[in-house]
């Protein structure tokens, strides 16, 4: 897509500023959805638990393996709930969404997510390479399995390298999280381009910067606390920050004539 066919779709969806208070009102809307729909709900819940429960079984062992995939595992996880940002504008309708009403959401009509899903993994790809790159050249010894990053990087006792390592995962993954936030729930109601969603979605994170980098906080830190459960909290993380993502998306997205999808 053309970069001025692309601005030009991203102007026609006028967006709201937004208030720290908001983030919480979407994670109790959130809250909300997931107890009206539990079943489509805690199914996505458990199908995305059990995927990082393979991952880490073949990679526990192979450092860099299970961080690039658990790297696009998390990056692609909301192109995965595509279905429940479905539930929750079925529920806002006044209807009442089932899981069918989530599987419809993949009938294929166009390649945009799948296309969305492979630019996000590529990134993981990127992050996982330049994080390598850093960890291999500054560490003291070889890091081979995630004992030896935790010993060696996170717990060592002098150097700077753990701070290095996170603040160049900040630099990466904010442009990330600025391209996606509001484009994937745009591209499932809204026949747009991914180049516009993407333009969009920074159109949002710009305008209102303070209370989506508290929406970014609250994702990360959610996610943190599933994963550190065995990944058996991502059952209910998951589809909470799912349905919470489809409320932010509505209060960001004040108007648009775009065309809805079918």
């Amino acid at each position: 897509m053309p970069i001025d066919t692309a601005l030009d779709a991203s102007r026609r969806c006028r967006l709201n500023d937004v208030g720290y208070e908001q983030p919480f009102l979407w994670l109790a809307r959130g809250w909300r959805d997931l107890l009206k729909t539990p079943g489509p709900a805690l199914l996505h819940g458990v199908v995305v638990t059990g995927f990082g429960l393979l991952l880490l079984a073949l990679a526990y062992r192979q450092f860099w393996l299970l961080a690039g995939a658990f790297s696009g595992f998390l990056l692609v996880g909301p192109v995965a709930a595509t279905g429940l940002y479905a539930v929750s504008r079925a529920l806002e309708r006044g209807e009442r969404p089932s899981l069918a009403t989530a599987l419809r959401a993949w009938r294929p009509r166009d390649h945009r997510l799948v296309l969305f899903g492979v630019l996000l993994a590529a990134a993981g790809t990127g992050w996982v390479l330049t994080s390598a790159s850093l960890i291999t050249a500054f560490a003291p010894q070889p890091i081979r399995e995630p004992l030896d990053f935790l010993h060696t990087v996170v717990l060592a006792d002098t150097g700077w390298l753990f701070e290095g390592w996170l603040m160049l995962g900040g630099v990466m993954v904010a442009p990330v999280y600025a391209s996606s936030v509001l484009a994937i729930p745009l591209m499932m109601e809204r026949r747009i381009g991914v180049l516009a969603a993407v333009l969009t979605s920074w159109r949002a994170v710009l305008q209102s910067p303070g209370p989506m980098a508290l929406w970014g906080g609250l994702l990360m830190a959610i996610t943190l606390i599933g994963m550190s459960t065995l990944l058996l909290g991502l059952i209910l993380a998951v589809p909470w920050l799912s349905y919470s993502s489809w409320h932010a998306y509505r209060d960001l997205v004040a108007r648009t004539d775009l065309p809805v999808n079918d």
